[in-house]
């Protein structure tokens, strides 16, 4: 009896989430909230964020958005843990398929703080957004962030970005 409740609660909730269906419209403002984590390329040094965006559509799909990360990062054995931020803005564009929303696009900003070099980075950016009702949203989202350091060689300033994953929420008004 216990199972084929559950059946029905889940049948129930894919019937209430499939009836989202939320397209974003020019002059719509989009907050989300979000946790993450990143690792460098070898995987042996992390850390983990809290990040906040405040977004508005310029259009139907396209978005210019800022963002504020907040990390804490533990450089692996031996190293002190850390504070570090990042102010970004970011233009995407937001594809409509009814309640699912892929995007892509790009960020550019300033990071700072104490374990890292205060430097400029960019980064290409992809994700989705999945409406759970007309106005509330989950997401997820991968970047590649590189760094505009002092260095003569671009490749090193590639070499040396970082992978950053996010899932949270988000809400259009």
């Amino acid at each position: 009896m216990k199972q084929r409740s559950l059946w029905v609660a889940a049948l129930a909730m894919l019937g209430i989430t499939s009836m989202a269906s939320a397209n974003f419209r020019q002059g719509d403002f989009e907050l989300t909230l979000s946790g993450s984590g990143g690792n460098d390329k070898e995987f042996e040094a992390g850390s983990i964020n809290a990040n906040a965006s405040l977004g508005y559509f310029l259009t139907d799909g396209f978005e210019i958005a800022i963002r504020q990360s907040v990390t804490y990062a533990d450089g692996g054995e031996g190293q002190d843990t850390i504070i570090n931020g990042s102010t970004r803005g970011a233009i995407d564009y937001n594809f409509e398929f009814g309640r699912w929303q892929p995007f892509i696009g790009m960020n550019l900003g300033y990071v700072y703080g104490d374990g890292v070099l205060d430097t400029w980075e960019a980064a290409p950016e992809v994700g989705l957004k999945v409406f759970v009702n007309d106005t509330t949203f989950i997401y997820g989202q991968v970047e590649y962030q590189f760094f505009f350091r002092d260095t003569d060689n671009a490749d090193e300033a590639f070499d040396d970005g970082q992978f950053v994953y996010s899932l949270g929420i988000g809400f259009r008004f």
